[in-house]
């Protein structure tokens, strides 16, 4: 049994202050997120679909960083567990690219390929079931191998997973990362696939349309540069891009070294259909950040 308690009048007073002090604040805080919604940039010209990559935003939620990408217009929250796709698809989005079995394992070494592949195949019925195109794999880290031994075991361990890949119409795509940046998240120091056109040999050997590259625009800045030479000489090979701001992995906008609206533009030139996916770590406000990109990466 509750009992009700007992306020004198002052206690009182100072309640009915402190709830009117709340008030203001809250109408204030909604001004504010008023103000900020009207100053978002929407998507307009619709020529790149864009995607957003969840893990960056964290600890702001899948559900909530959906609504915000609905909003500016984004068509995308990728690299989400399948159980967030239907909240995705409920928003009027889908998840451009599942992940897998992560960037720790991969087909370099051939005692990973059979947990690889397991799990490849666990994804590939999941984009199967609710229409999402492509699943990410990795070469996972040299450790010794020389070039030659690890793109031998790279073609035969993605030779076992293609056909299956092509069987139920979803891509794989292989991510190329820059091996030179020692920071957690922003570089992988030892990856075998750190050289683009190594990737892209290994992708020709395998042979298949169902396996294409991860083009991940900071990572080829960093290993290479000429990322327009690249993205064109290697277009048809591309099945999925990446941004950030390069140094840092932050946001793409005039305080970094990229060039996103002239390298956007060169996508749009190819032809490229398929998605392309904000990765960069938030500074600022994330919300900004990514109204922001929306408006560079709109060409």
């Amino acid at each position: 049994m509750a009992f009700a308690p007992r306020f004198n009048r002052r206690q009182v007073l100072q309640s009915a202050a402190g709830v009117a002090g709340v008030g203001a604040a809250t109408l204030a805080g909604v001004a504010q997120v008023a103000d900020r919604t009207t100053d978002e940039y929407r998507i307009a010209n619709g020529r790149i679909k864009q995607s957003v990559v969840a893990w960056c935003f964290r600890p702001m939620s899948v559900a909530d960083l959906a609504k915000h990408a609905k909003r500016m217009g984004y068509q995308s929250v990728e690299l989400v567990p399948a159980t967030e796709w239907p909240m995705l698809k409920e928003l009027g989005l889908t998840c451009a690219i599942a992940g897998s079995h992560g960037f720790g394992k991969g087909f370099a070494h051939v005692e990973e390929h059979d947990e690889c592949i397991a799990k490849l195949r666990e994804q590939i019925d999941h984009c199967t079931a609710h229409g999402v195109p492509s699943v990410i794999t990795f070469s996972g880290f040299r450790r010794g191998l020389t070039t030659d031994d690890g793109v031998r075991n790279m073609v035969a361990g993605l030779k076992k997973i293609v056909g299956y890949a092509e069987e139920k119409q979803v891509t794989l795509c292989l991510e190329h990362l820059n091996s030179r940046v020692d920071v957690e998240m922003k570089g992988h120091p030892d990856y075998f696939c750190d050289d683009m056109d190594l990737t892209i040999d290994i992708i020709k050997q395998v042979g298949s349309p169902r396996l294409k590259v991860l083009f991940d625009i900071y990572h080829v800045q960093i290993m290479h540069g000429d990322v327009i030479s690249r993205l064109r000489q290697y277009h048809d090979y591309i099945g999925h891009y990446h941004t950030a701001g390069t140094p840092g992995r932050n946001e793409i906008g005039d305080n970094q070294e990229i060039n996103y609206p002239g390298i956007l533009k060169a996508i749009v030139e190819t032809k490229y259909q398929g998605y392309v996916g904000q990765e960069f770590i938030p500074t600022g406000d994330p919300v900004a950040g990514l109204s922001d990109a929306a408006r560079l990466c709109d060409v």
